[in-house]
C-alpha cells in the first residue's frame, strides 16, 4: 500500500475534521500531494495540494478558507484539517501522489498517477 488515507467520519454541519494520508515507498518523496474528493453521481473534484520542496499550497474556491492541507516529510503524512464542514462537503475523500515537476495541471486527476482507497465524510445538516 503506498497511500493510507484515514480520519474520515460522521460529522454535523459547521464541525471539524481532520483527515490523514500515510505515504510509503516511494510514493513518500513525491512532488505534489492531494486531497480530491467525490460525492455520489459527480466527478472526482480537486480540494487541496501541497508541494513538498517548499510547502506551497493549492485550493479550490468551494473549501479555500475553511480547509487547510499540511505536510509532515518526517512522518511522511499528508493531512487535511477540514473547518466549518458543510452538508456539501459529504463526500469520499481521496489523497493522491504525483512526482511531475511543478505544473499548472495539479488540480486535475489525470496529473496523479498514485491514489489512497479513500475515506468517507458525511456530513449531516
Amino acid at each position: 500500500v503506498q497511500l493510507q488515507a484515514s480520519g474520515g467520519g460522521l460529522v454535523q454541519a459547521g464541525g471539524s475534521l481532520r483527515l490523514s494520508c500515510l505515504a510509503s515507498g516511494r510514493t513518500a518523496s513525491s512532488y505534489y500531494m492531494a486531497w480530491f474528493r467525490q460525492a455520489p453521481g459527480k466527478e472526482r473534484e480537486f480540494v487541496a495540494a501541497i508541494v513538498r520542496n517548499d510547502g506551497s499550497t493549492y485550493y479550490s474556491d468551494s473549501v479555500k478558507g475553511r480547509f487547510t492541507i499540511s505536510r509532515d516529510n518526517a512522518r511522511n503524512t499528508v493531512y487535511l484539517q477540514m473547518n466549518s464542514l458543510k452538508p456539501e462537503d459529504t463526500a469520499v475523500y481521496y489523497c493522491a501522489a504525483s512526482g511531475r515537476f511543478p505544473s499548472s495541471d495539479y488540480w486535475s486527476p489525470s496529473f496523479y498517477g498514485v491514489w489512497g482507497q479513500g475515506t468517507q465524510v458525511t456530513v449531516s445538516s
